[in-house]
């Protein structure tokens, strides 16, 4: 095996540790609601997450993965160690904010790992700005959306049974949470599985061992990665699970299902649209969209502006970890 095979396959494999890192980082985003309203216990609510995350690719599509795998960095620029870098600031980052506890966003992180390596390799010539201004775009306007969605859905709610005993409603959304959680599940393992595949696809390519006139994915790459961010959920990290069910706001089962079909629906329509939005940042939005409905107060802003700092600062600290990353190998094989 050459050496370029070698590194491939062994950057390959830090793709897969993200993938499981992003699912382990993000398993918060498919399950809070439904353990914040106690629907299912955690160990049920992450098994059907693990398995909804799995299935999510093979529904939605593969749009996501070609934005991330070619419209991020020019095909000439996405190297081996160029994307290695990349997704070694995107675990850090990961791996930092599980820590504290912040969900912030492993889609954001990813982009952000992408844009400092490349940077480092050929300035702003090396990026894709259509790609990029696309992600910036969606920043703020994904936690809007799902907040908005959240807030309609939960408003027609709460009129349509408001004639009808807390008990009895409880009863009735605390059934149909289940395949709410399920929806958003499907639509995270869609969004933030693809990112992955597109990425190992580049990686492919940039190796030799794929066609570069066309970005399809092989369907090894989608179970490879869908097996991985399915794992990484189903071992998730309860940190971010409490910041995201008790910390946020108080749910009912019927607000729970608010905030997964809202964050869901904005998901399902970027994936088909082939846009890498954050499901961080949809979920935390429809979540406080929900939390809303009760009075403004009922959310903790607190809270909420800790989360958007994290959000804010995602994309310029992986991308800081990843240029650190690049040059370190750079200086490293330029001394021997």
């Amino acid at each position: 095996m050459q050496y370029i095979e070698i590194a491939v396959y062994g950057a390959i494999s830090v793709a897969l540790f993200f993938d499981f890192v992003n699912g382990f980082h993000d398993s918060a985003n498919s399950i809070a609601t439904v353990v914040g309203t106690r629907v299912l216990r955690p160990l049920y609510a992450v098994s059907v997450a693990a398995l909804a995350n799995f299935a999510g690719p093979f529904i939605f599509g593969t749009a996501v993965a070609a934005t991330v795998g070619k419209g991020i960095i020019q095909p000439s620029f996405s190297t081996v160690d160029v994307i290695f870098a990349g997704l070694i600031g995107a675990i850090v980052w990961d791996l930092v904010t599980w820590y504290f506890g912040l969900p912030s966003s492993s889609s954001n992180a990813l982009i952000g790992g992408l844009i400092g390596s490349a940077l480092i390799a050929g300035g702003t010539s090396a990026l894709v700005f259509s790609g990029i201004e696309k992600t910036l775009v969606f920043i703020p306007v994904s936690p809007t959306l799902g907040f908005g969605c959240a807030l309609v859905v939960a408003i027609a709610v709460m009129y349509f049974f408001r004639n009808q005993t807390a008990s009895h409603v409880n009863k009735i959304f605390g059934r149909l949470q289940v395949f709410s959680s399920i929806f958003f599940s499907l639509t995270h393992g869609a969004n933030d599985g693809q990112k992955t595949m597109g990425v190992i696809t580049a990686l492919l390519i940039a190796g030799g061992l794929l066609d570069s006139k066309s970005f399809a994915v092989p369907i090894e790459v989608v179970l490879a990665a869908a097996f991985a961010i399915a794992l990484g959920t189903f071992f998730g990290g309860w940190r971010i699970v409490k910041t995201m069910a008790f910390k946020l706001t108080n749910l009912r089962p019927y607000q729970g299902f608010c905030a997964e079909t809202g964050g869901g629906v904005i998901l399902t329509s970027m994936a088909w649209l082939g846009i890498p939005v954050s499901t961080t940042h949809a979920i935390a939005g429809a979540i406080m969209g929900v939390g809303a409905t009760k009075r403004l107060s009922a959310v903790r802003w607190g809270v909420g502006k800790r989360i958007v700092y994290a959000w804010i600062i995602t994309i310029p600290a992986s991308a800081a970890v990843a240029a650190l990353v690049l040059i370190s190998i750079k200086v490293i094989f330029s001394g021997q």
